[in-house]
């Protein structure tokens, strides 16, 4: 039904900015709430960001709260995660997500679909 794709991510310097992109296919893709989440290695999987089908509601983890941004694009069926003032910590697998509830996509192992991954490092 949905199908995502991340891309934008890369190697940055700690202090500095990156914007993810998701690109999802199907025609119903305004209808989901769509979200990011993150694995560092040896770590659990963590949300990171989630935004509803309207664009209207939003919702971040403390730890990316002022520094990160979820925005939408449904006419480009494509959702962005701009990541700034980025740190070491930040550095992880980015994960596009994608659910019919907006809680789910807040919720570790609840979205309906996930995207491929797109890897982001942080040097210090």
């Amino acid at each position: 039904q949905v199908q995502l794709v991340e891309s934008g991510g890369g190697l940055v310097q700690a202090g500095g900015s990156l914007r993810l992109s998701c690109a999802a296919s199907g025609r119903t893709f305004s209808a989901y709430a769509m979200g990011w989440f993150r694995q560092a290695p040896g770590k659990e999987r963590e949300f990171v960001a989630a935004i509803s089908w309207s664009g209207t509601s939003t919702d971040y983890a403390d730890s990316v709260k002022g520094r990160f941004t979820i925005s939408r694009d449904n006419a480009k069926n494509t959702v962005y995660l701009q990541m700034n003032s980025l740190k070491p910590e930040d550095t992880a697998v980015y994960y596009c997500v994608a659910d019919p509830s907006f809680v789910d996509t807040t919720t570790p192992g609840a979205p309906d679909f996930w995207g491929q991954g797109t890897q982001v490092t942080v040097s210090s």
